[in-house]
């Protein structure tokens, strides 16, 4: 039943990665800015674009055919700078330009890759030590009943995910589902539709809580506690799908799990500690030294490296020598890196070309910033969010606090309407062993969709 947690914690593993990546990521807002090609109009611009669409049309559909995302990403990056290098050469922009607007996304991917690495043996190393397994047992030896298990799966995951991302929640709290009700598809199916809505919604109000939520912070569109302005907006946004499905759930005890106590392994709270100060650190070489925050990072991957030193000799415990902290490198999730790699370049090099320009124009100047900030959020919904956030802060946008805590918002929660929408929903699909699908999701779109509508409503109430 819990296969895909017994696979040393791999899956838990992978989905706390994502939750770092753009902290990595230089400050997109106060990057060099270059001059566009503006040729949009040309035959290789448009040419761009169709393979951008052809390979994120790849990424959409990893799960049914099991190509790797980074894959079809990769190759669309390299075909469009190669166009992009072309379309540079026949306007008659100099190499050294062309060559400084590359560099500047590379420059972007390679302080993310550092930062990246970090979090990778980190969160590796803390499911290497049982700690996600305990938390998971401890859940399901409760044994509450379907609608009380509803709420609290819920409200866990809306927490959890403020300071893990929604893949890492759904799928955490999900086993606790899937343990549970594995007997009752109604509960699964309903259990799982909440807690995707529940980890998009908690991931809103803070910096660490959403990949797209911790772009903005870096760009320093909003400083850290702005974001929590956010906080009552994502319970509304969580509350009202919840409140709706809670009275479908079913009103009965489920059968008791056998589960056995998960023992953490020596080590485990201390490493989950450093873990948080290396977090804290990064963030204070951010906002206190002006330094990029990975080099925070560097710092906790060194004490990380010395407590696995003692944690291989007989200084600290016996039969601990397979710690192996470069072991825990090796594991990284390389598929996320290379992924990353992609839109980084694909999204940067349409840019150069003149897209974003474009897009900008036709959203924002023509619907207007509240209107479009909503639509990006719609968009989420079928496109993933981080390509989505990484144009528009790259579009040179003039907001104020109000529209930058907007566009965050819906573009966390918007994935929460389909359940392609996200990562939590794509996860969960896959480990419900068919009870929980794309139309069990759509059921609930419209109680979802009048959440997504709330929570606009009251930001614009609260912070407007």
């Amino acid at each position: 039943m819990f296969s895909y947690f017994n696979l040393k914690g791999d899956c838990v593993a992978r989905s706390l990665l994502v939750l770092f990546l753009i902290l990595l990521m230089p400050q997109l807002a106060l990057a060099e800015t270059f001059e566009s090609l503006d040729m949009t109009g040309t035959q290789r611009g448009i040419y761009c674009v169709l393979i951008f669409l052809i390979a994120y049309g790849f990424v959409m559909t990893e799960e049914f055919t099991h190509l790797r995302k980074s894959k079809p990403v990769i190759l669309a990056a390299g075909i469009i700078w190669a166009h992009t290098a072309l379309l540079a050469h026949e306007k008659g922009v100099s190499t050294e330009v062309m060559h400084a607007a590359f560099e500047h996304d590379l420059k972007e991917y390679a302080e993310l890759m550092l930062f990246l690495l970090v979090a990778m043996t980190y969160i590796n190393s803390m499911s290497e030590r049982n700690v996600f397994e305990a938390l998971r047992s401890w859940l399901v030896r409760k044994q509450f009943g379907y609608r009380k298990l509803f709420l609290i799966t819920g409200v866990i995951t809306f927490f959890l995910s403020a300071v893990a991302d929604n893949l890492t929640a759904a799928l955490l709290v999900g086993a606790v589902v899937m343990a549970v009700g594995a007997d009752n598809e109604k509960f699964v199916s309903i259990g799982f539709v909440n807690l995707v809505v529940a980890a998009n919604a908690g991931g809103a109000f803070c910096p660490f809580g959403d990949i797209t939520t911790l772009m903005v912070w870096q760009a320093e569109y909003a400083e850290f506690f702005d974001f929590f302005k956010l906080f009552i907006p994502s319970v509304v946004n969580y509350g009202i799908p919840a409140a709706v499905m809670y009275f479908a759930v079913p009103n009965e005890q489920p059968k008791g799990a056998e589960e056995e106590a998960v023992q953490l392994k020596p080590g485990a709270l201390i490493i989950c500690f450093m873990f948080l100060l290396t977090i804290a650190t990064a963030v204070s070489f951010k906002q206190v030294l002006h330094l990029p925050p990975f080099m925070g990072m560097m710092v906790g991957l060194s004490v990380l490296m010395i407590f696995g030193y003692f944690l291989k000799t007989k200084f600290y415990v016996e039969g601990e020598a397979g710690f192996d902290i470069f072991n825990k490198v090796r594991h990284a999730e390389w598929d996320t890196l290379l992924f990353f790699f992609g839109v980084v370049f694909a999204v940067g090099g349409l840019g150069y070309i003149g897209y974003l320009e474009l897009l900008s124009g036709a959203m924002y100047e023509g619907l207007g910033a509240t209107t479009a900030n909503i639509l990006v959020g719609l968009i989420s919904a079928i496109v993933d969010n981080i390509p989505v956030m990484f144009a528009v802060l790259n579009m040179g946008l003039d907001m104020d606090l109000y529209q930058w805590l907007l566009v965050t918002l819906t573009a966390g929660v918007g994935g929460s309407l389909l359940s392609v929408g996200s990562a939590a929903g794509v996860a969960l699909m896959g480990q419900s062993n068919h009870k929980y699908t794309f139309f069990s999701h759509l059921k609930w779109t419209p109680a979802i969709a009048a959440g997504y509508a709330g929570s606009i409503f009251v930001h614009y109430l609260i912070n407007g």
